[in-house]
């Protein structure tokens, strides 16, 4: 009782009318960027999990950080 071939062509005729090849095309390229980005962001996060996190924010906080003199103020001049 499940879907035949004939009727599946039929589903995909109708999409195609209304729809039109180059923009179905634009839809499946979006669609596989998507899951695309989706996988690539998972390998990653799984990648972080594994120490690469700690790399991460230390680069960060390498970046953030400022190097440099620090002027020491003078106690006695401020002494009335």
């Amino acid at each position: 009782m499940g879907i035949s071939i004939w009727q599946l062509l039929i589903i995909l005729l109708i999409v195609l009318l209304l729809f039109g090849a180059k923009r179905l095309r634009g839809i499946g390229t979006d669609l596989g960027g998507a899951v695309k980005g989706f996988r690539d962001s998972m390998s990653d996060a799984g990648k972080e999990g594994e120490g690469q996190n700690k790399e991460r924010i230390e680069g960060q906080a390498a970046r953030n950080t400022i190097d440099g003199d620090v002027p020491v103020k003078d106690a006695s001049k401020d002494k009335v």
